[in-house]
């Protein structure tokens, strides 16, 4: 019998690991004060509108309903943007975070749950069966530097495997053998856009390893167990404790709670390491986000996380994609060790960050 978080638990709190809930802002762009990025994330949102509207109508083919359903989706989101962009402001500040909160409201809204799902399902089987090749391959690598610096790499190459970004989509369409491989070959090369991998290395050689990580995943699929899988088994062989947490609600390819639960129980069918840390020791420990859309406010994590954080003294923070540790908490302030990983897979956000589309986010912050 494992223990995990129970999803259901009511409302929200804090999370304890934040340097000053007062001074805490999630959003890194605030599309109120800045009227070059307003205008740039309006008119990417109202285009990507088409594709979920094709995504939504995909995911339910047989039913007639689906696609007058999947136009009405679109026409609400589009009627909600123009409010919000013509200043009718409910709150103080707009970040991208609730502009992907009103596309995955209003998808639930015309009954559309997961249109994803299906997909996902998919790509997190065909991994599995990629997951012991990859365990081995870190394994030969005799140096633990450049082990560490493969398994972030590997964090890094499964980011890329986001369906929600414009720029990966083109490619994940016209390349059905684009796989982990692929992704490494096109990251960055280093020096990274934000570089403190360096940084991260040092530490992990040089000092005792952590108490206990929370990692909060991305994409379903490749990302996930080809990426995430392998940090986190690297992480349980230290004697760390891990609690991995993915969001309850479907967002876009992110794997949900759900998910997680079935796809680390067949990820440990291929991994000793894994299966007595899961189901013996107790030390991976699985937790549900109860947020709406991919972003991350840390003023808003379902209360049983927040508990478990402080419960565990956690000593490390992991944050991994775009939604998380881009488009939020990019700024932020925690009083623990914190390591935020991204792709950045949409070039207007990479050229204001001083980069170019798909240059990498890896910054380590003590």
């Amino acid at each position: 019998m494992t223990t995990e978080g129970n999803p259901t638990a009511e409302g929200f709190s804090h999370c304890t690991l934040l340097a000053s809930v007062d001074a805490y802002r999630p959003d890194t762009l605030d599309l109120y004060q800045d009227p070059e990025a307003s205008q740039y994330w309006f008119a990417c949102f109202n285009d990507m509108l088409s594709k979920f509207e094709r995504q939504a109508m995909a995911s339910q083919s047989s039913d007639p309903s689906a696609k007058p359903r999947a136009q009405y989706f679109r026409e609400h989101c589009v009627e909600v943007f123009n409010q919000l962009q013509k200043d009718k402001r409910n709150t103080k500040s707009l970040g991208i975070r609730n502009l992907l909160e009103v596309i995955e409201s209003g998808l639930r809204k015309f009954g559309f749950d997961d249109p994803w799902k299906e997909q996902k399902t998919l790509e997190n089987k065909a991994s599995i069966g990629l997951l012991k090749n990859r365990l081995q391959q870190l394994d030969s690598i005799a140096s633990e530097r450049e082990k560490w610096t493969e398994i972030v790499r590997g964090v890094l190459a499964g980011n890329m495997f986001d369906w929600g970004a414009k720029a990966v989509t083109k490619i994940l369409e016209a390349n059905n053998g684009f796989g982990l491989q692929q992704a490494l070959d096109r990251i960055q090369k280093r020096p990274w856009l934000i570089d403190d991998l360096d940084s991260w290395l040092n530490r992990m050689e040089q000092e005792p390893p952590h108490r206990c990580a929370t990692i909060f995943t991305d994409n379903a699929g490749i990302d996930f167990v080809l990426g995430i899988v392998p940090l986190v088994r690297e992480l349980l062989k230290r004697n760390t404790k891990v609690l991995l947490c993915a969001t309850i609600n479907p967002a876009i390819n992110d794997i949900t709670y759900s998910e997680l639960t079935g796809t680390i129980a067949d990820c440990c069918k291929e991994c000793e390491i894994l299966q007595n840390a899961y189901s013996v020791e107790h030390r991976l420990l699985l937790y549900g986000n109860d947020q709406i859309g991919p972003c991350l406010d840390f003023r808003m994590i379902s209360k049983d996380l927040s508990v478990a954080i402080e419960q565990n003294s956690v000593d490390l923070l992991i944050i991994v994609g775009m939604a998380r540790a881009l488009h939020t908490n990019l700024y932020a302030k925690f009083v623990c060790e914190t390591f935020k990983l991204a792709v950045v897979k949409n070039e207007w956000l990479a050229n204001r960050l001083g980069g170019e589309t798909f240059s990498v986010v890896c910054k380590y912050e003590r």
